[in-house]
C-alpha cells in the first residue's frame, strides 16, 4: 500500500474489529518504529507510548469515558442527542490493546531548538507521531480509534502518569472486518467533510474576503460563518479532525 492510499483509506475506526484477533508483535514494534520516526521540534522526540492490555485498567479508563460521554450529551440539544445515542465513540474495551500516546514538554532541556517562539511544538510533535503511528497501522491492515471522551488529567491519573507529562492520544488498535469507504460520521449523518476549496487560501485568510484571484480555490458559494443560523437538514461539514 503507499502513502496515498493508506492516508485517504485511513479510518478513525470504532466499531467492526476483532477482540480475539491479537495484534502481533512484529507487527506492533514496525507500528511503533513508525510512530517513532515521526518529526519533532529540535528533534526532541517528545513522545512517549505506553501500551495497555490490561483489562482491568481499560475498564477504568472505559468508565471514566462513559462518565464524560454522559456529560457530553446532557449539553446537546434533544434531537442532537437523540442522534448522539446512535453513535459508538470507543472501542476500548473492543481491541486487543490500546495505546496511550503522552507528550513530555520537558524532553529536551530549556533551551530546545525552535521551541522558544512556538512552546506548543512539543505537543505538535507528539501529535505528528500519533499520525504516523495511524498510517502504519493501516498499511498492516489494523484499525485505530482516537478517543478524544476523557478529561486529560483525569486520564493520566487514571494512567499513573507523571503530574508533568501530558496524554496527546489515546488510541484503540486492533483487526477490522474491514475499511469502511466514508468515515463513521459521515454515514451516520453526524457530520460530512469540507470541500478542500475551503480549505486552501492563497495570499490571504481569516475573517475578511479572499483576493479575488483566488475566490474560487479558497471560498464555497457562502463562507460557513455566513449561513443563517438554522438547523441543518443534513449533516454539516466538520472543523474538527472526525475521520
Amino acid at each position: 500500500m503507499d502513502a496515498y492510499a493508506a492516508i485517504h483509506s485511513r479510518r478513525d475506526v470504532r466499531s467492526g474489529f476483532l477482540p480475539d484477533v491479537p495484534v502481533a508483535d512484529d507487527v506492533l514494534t514496525r507500528v511503533l518504529e513508525a510512530a517513532h520516526a515521526a518529526p519533532s521540534v529540535g528533534l526532541s522526540q517528545p513522545w512517549d507510548f505506553l501500551v495497555l492490555r490490561d483489562r482491568d485498567l481499560r475498564q477504568r479508563v472505559h468508565a471514566h469515558v462513559a462518565a464524560e460521554r454522559a456529560a457530553y450529551a446532557a449539553e446537546l440539544p434533544a434531537a442532537r442527542a437523540a442522534a448522539f445515542r446512535e453513535l459508538k465513540v470507543e472501542a476500548i474495551l473492543d481491541t486487543p490493546l490500546n495505546i496511550a500516546v503522552t507528550c513530555d514538554p520537558t524532553r529536551g532541556g530549556r533551551h530546545t531548538l525552535g521551541r522558544r517562539t512556538q512552546p506548543r511544538t512539543a505537543g505538535y510533535s507528539a501529535a505528528a507521531a500519533v499520525q504516523n503511528l495511524w498510517l502504519a497501522a493501516r498499511a498492516e491492515g489494523l484499525g485505530v480509534g482516537w478517543v478524544s471522551f476523557a478529561d486529560e488529567r483525569g486520564l493520566a491519573a487514571l494512567l499513573g502518569l507523571p503530574a508533568h507529562l501530558e496524554v496527546v492520544a489515546y488510541l484503540c488498535v486492533g483487526h477490522v472486518a474491514e475499511f469502511r469507504p466514508e468515515p463513521e460520521l459521515a454515514t451516520a449523518g453526524w457530520a460530512a467533510r469540507r470541500p478542500l476549496r475551503w480549505a486552501v487560501h492563497h495570499d490571504a485568510t481569516g475573517g475578511g474576503r479572499c483576493p479575488a484571484r483566488s475566490l474560487r480555490t479558497c471560498s464555497p458559494r457562502r463562507s460557513p460563518r455566513s449561513r443563517p443560523r438554522t438547523r441543518p437538514r443534513g449533516p454539516r461539514p466538520s472543523s474538527g479532525w472526525t475521520g
